[in-house]
């Protein structure tokens, strides 16, 4: 099964764009330690913060999720189709 590091991809887009956690905090409303925690330290994201996130840093987050949820759904219609 795959992992995905969705905190590893916010602070690389972070990086990238040349902003702070701080930053972000403040565009997202968030508490800046809070969120420093969270994307560090590996912590699940709530749907609404990321949404928020994805706002932020202009990138469709949830992508990576729609891709593993497709590639496991396939996966398991292809299982099935082998049990027939």
């Amino acid at each position: 099964m795959n992992s995905i590091h969705i905190n590893h991809e916010i602070l690389r887009k972070l990086e990238e764009k040349e902003r702070s956690i701080a930053w972000l905090a403040k565009q997202v409303n968030y508490d800046r330690n809070n969120l420093r925690k969270i994307l560090k330290n590996n912590r699940d994201i709530y749907a609404n913060l990321l949404f928020r996130i994805s706002l932020a840093l202009e990138e469709d987050f949830f992508a990576c999720y729609s891709k593993e949820l497709n590639g496991r759904l396939n996966a398991n219609k292809v299982e099935e189709a082998n049990k027939l």
